[in-house]
């Protein structure tokens, strides 16, 4: 429980630390969230938590198959943004995301490679 505890506390502060950086200065706090710190801090409590190098060997594999995806949703929210607001745009990048997600698994498939 007090591992859970920890990883709980030292992953929300790595993302209140993002946001207030990006607060000081949009360049620095988006520079800190592109950085795959999210992944780190997760195969890094895989680690501890004893998962072989081959589970985690596979999930920063599968990482680049949702990564590809999500670049739309980087390109178009600050245009979307600006014309819709912040819930139009946050709203259309989950449904943008969700459907390249969709596409590129079906792409995938015709490769014969399966991710969802």
């Amino acid at each position: 429980m007090v591992f859970y505890l920890t990883k709980l506390v030292i992953t929300a502060a790595l993302i209140v630390l993002i946001t207030e950086v990006a607060k000081l200065s949009d360049k620095f706090g988006g520079l800190i969230a592109a950085l795959p710190v999210t992944t780190l801090l997760v195969i890094l409590w895989m680690h501890f938590e004893g998962q072989p190098d081959q589970k985690i060997s596979s999930h920063i594999s599968y990482n680049i198959f949702f990564v590809i995806p999500t670049l739309p949703m980087f390109l178009l929210f600050p245009f979307v943004i600006s014309r819709f607001g912040f819930w139009g745009a946050f709203i259309f990048s989950v449904i943008l995301t969700g459907l390249c997600v969709y596409l590129f698994n079906l792409m995938l498939q015709h490769y014969g490679q399966r991710i969802l």
